[in-house]
């Protein structure tokens, strides 16, 4: 499923290096008949399958349901799920990594002109399982997509002080079948700037998350903490969206339409 040559200890000491944090870029990722398959199994913008996420903060859908999975996509999420793991063991170095067999936060994620996703941190501690979340992988899968309309994650340094973004210090462009895997410790990514793609154009993508007991002093986020982008910092509505977004308790009611 995914190509046979790639070295995965000899890119350990770029992931570690990487700057802002730890992070690896491979391009050409699936074997190319796995990767159009994957594109193709991708459902219509309008399905009635996926969840909505319509707010100031992030505009997508997304969709991690097994049984909505056709073949290919059922098959790869299982690969991704355990095989893989040795892989990113000889990665990262980590002890323990365990797949996330719920793909909470992963599967299918989908956005269309005006989609967008503001800066922000992942949750730290899986709210069900109460393992902590040490790393997430996404997969670009738009076959020609133009990086004038935007998509590229952003990764930015962490403000530890004031629990918030510091400075943007690169952008992966939304490339087909490239594959980003970073550490999600204090990682703030997201792509914030709303999508220009023309009506029809889909950025399509996939993602899973990883996995560890929890480790001493780790941070107890139980849901995802954004910030505000732009203007959006003067805006006391969207500063409390913010507030509840990443709140357990208060989280669901506020981000997603069904």
């Amino acid at each position: 499923m995914i190509r046979n040559d790639i070295d995965w200890a000899g890119l350990r000491a770029g992931f570690e290096q990487a700057q802002p944090f730890s992070h690896v870029v491979i391009d050409d990722f699936f074997l190319p008949e796995i990767a159009a398959a994957l594109e193709a199994d991708i459902p219509p913008f309008n399905d009635a399958a996926w969840a909505e996420y319509s707010n100031p903060i992030e505009e997508k859908r997304a969709l991690n349901h097994w049984d909505r999975f056709p073949p290919t996509t059922y098959r790869v999420f299982s690969y991704l799920n355990s095989a893989f793991l040795s892989s990113l063991a000889a990665l990262t170095g980590m002890d323990g990594l365990l797949a996330d067999p719920g793909l909470h936060g992963g599967g299918w994620h989908l956005h269309g002109r005006g989609g967008k996703l503001n800066v922000h941190l992942d949750y730290s501690v899986h709210p069900k399982l109460h393992l902590e979340r040490r790393l997430n992988l996404i997969v670009y899968l738009t076959q020609d997509w133009d990086p004038a309309w935007g998509g590229a994650l952003g990764l930015w340094t962490h403000d530890e002080q004031n629990e918030h973004p510091g400075d943007l210090v690169t952008a992966v462009d939304c490339r087909f079948n490239r594959a980003v895997i970073f550490d999600t410790t204090y990682s703030w990514h997201g792509l914030p700037e709303p999508l220009t793609c023309p009506p029809g154009v889909y950025r399509k993508s996939i993602a899973t998350y990883y996995l560890t007991p929890v480790r001493e002093g780790a941070s107890s986020r139980g849901k995802a903490l954004f910030a505000p982008h732009g203007t959006q910092a003067d805006d006391e509505a969207v500063l409390k969206l913010i507030r509840e977004r990443a709140q357990v308790e208060t989280a669901a009611k506020t981000y997603r339409s069904k």
